[in-house]
């Protein structure tokens, strides 16, 4: 099979799934109106609308960029968090109902005028519906900082660095220009030594983000060492060449597969995000490879966008691993679902010699919105110290 053939197959599933969601969402609502009210016509377009507006967005956008491809993203991304939570909230009334089918529980007033209870039921789940979508594009919009003490036990020329982490950006329509003149405003408040971006600085494709003039924002991060980044998923999803020749001509140094020696006092380590083989159909090198001329006697940092086999890691003399990608599941439940998944789905953990630290990201993938967790730029004080000071 080829990659075209199983892509091809995943996206049909994703569009299944989607349509039967929303299918279930739209069989749900039109209940709560009565048989020939002008009503249900409205609530149809209106709902259809909603539920297709990112898929027509996306579809538009092979004809041309417009004000009317970026409204229709829009309204498609904050449907998709709506979508999410009507689901759970539907899916959690429809098992009571089965359980007082089951067994009868529901008080008398519930039961008695079915029509009036769907109809207030409605505007009830709507409201918290929207009232989290607000909350949650309120908490998105806003990122903190996350301060993140650390140590590595090695000899170095430095003896202190300061380090602005940041990952999953997603540049591109919905995180545009104003929100990103936000996070680099935080990047720049910590006075840092040097920026690292863990992958998925652009979202997809790369024309919104030209478009914007974001690069020339992004020129404006001060580092005393220079900004360093590494590919994610995103940005092969959307064309790899492309966005590092635009992230490269707008002063990020791209660590592909790559090593950079800094100030002579630490090592960077960038690896191709694992996306290389399904989009290129290459094989990143391997770990043993990269570290092969590394001197490890030097502390070592790796940025590995997706937080994959951490014990494959140990071992290399790799002293600090930073990663992304998860976003701890963005909204809540989901971040349950990321926990399963990965080993580190969001925070520090030591294994063996290694240090890990999984970023939540600071921008946001789909639904322009945040539960569960806040975005983040994470502030490393990063020591160095003699081995003999363990």
């Amino acid at each position: 099979m080829t990659r075209t053939q199983t892509f091809m197959i995943f996206f049909s599933i994703i569009i299944v799934l989607y349509g039967l969601i929303n299918t279930y969402i739209y069989v749900r609502g039109l209940q709560v109106f009565s048989l020939g009210s002008p009503l249900r016509i409205w609530f149809t377009v209106v709902f259809w609308f909603l539920s297709l507006s990112y898929i027509a967005a996306r579809l538009l956008e092979r004809i041309a960029l417009s004000w009317l491809t970026d409204g229709l993203v829009w309204i498609g991304s904050f449907w998709m968090g709506a979508m999410a939570y009507f689901l759970i909230i539907l899916l959690a009334i429809d098992l009571l109902r089965l359980g007082n089918y089951i067994v009868p529980f529901f008080p008398d007033f519930l039961t008695r005028n079915l029509r009036y209870t769907k109809q207030v039921a409605a505007l009830i789940v709507v409201g918290i519906v929207f009232l989290t979508v607000i909350g949650a594009r309120v908490n998105a919009m806003f990122p903190r900082i996350q301060t993140l003490e650390l140590t590595i036990h090695k000899n170095s020329p430095l003896k202190e660095l300061n380090v602005a982490l940041v990952t999953d950006v997603h540049l591109g329509t919905i995180i545009c220009n104003s929100h990103f003149t936000r996070i680099v405003k935080k990047i720049n408040s910590l006075n840092p030594d040097i920026v690292l971006f863990a992958g998925d600085l652009v979202d997809e494709d790369i024309e919104p983000v030209i478009r914007e003039n974001l690069g020339e924002t992004l020129r404006q991060i001060k580092s005393k060492y220079g900004i360093y980044g590494i590919t994610g998923n995103h940005e092969y999803i959307g064309g790899v060449e492309p966005a590092c020749k635009y992230l490269i001509e707008h002063g990020v140094i791209m660590l592909r597969d790559s090593v950079a020696k800094v100030a002579d006092a630490f090592t960077l380590v960038g690896r191709e995000d694992v996306s290389i083989r399904q989009f290129n159909g290459k094989k990143r090198k391997q770990l043993s490879e990269l570290m092969s001329g590394v001197d490890t006697t030097l502390p070592v940092i790796l940025m590995d966008h997706q937080p994959l086999h951490l014990d494959d890691v140990i071992g290399h003399g790799v002293d600090l691993q930073f990663s992304g990608h998860t976003h701890h599941g963005q909204l809540w439940p989901f971040n349950y679902i990321s926990q399963a998944v990965y080993e580190l789905s969001w925070g520090y953990k030591k294994k063996g010699n290694t240090q890990f630290y999984v970023s939540c990201g600071v921008g946001t993938w789909g639904p322009p919105m945040r539960t569960g967790n806040r975005p983040e730029v994470v502030h490393v004080k990063l020591k160095f110290e003699d081995e003999t000071k363990k």
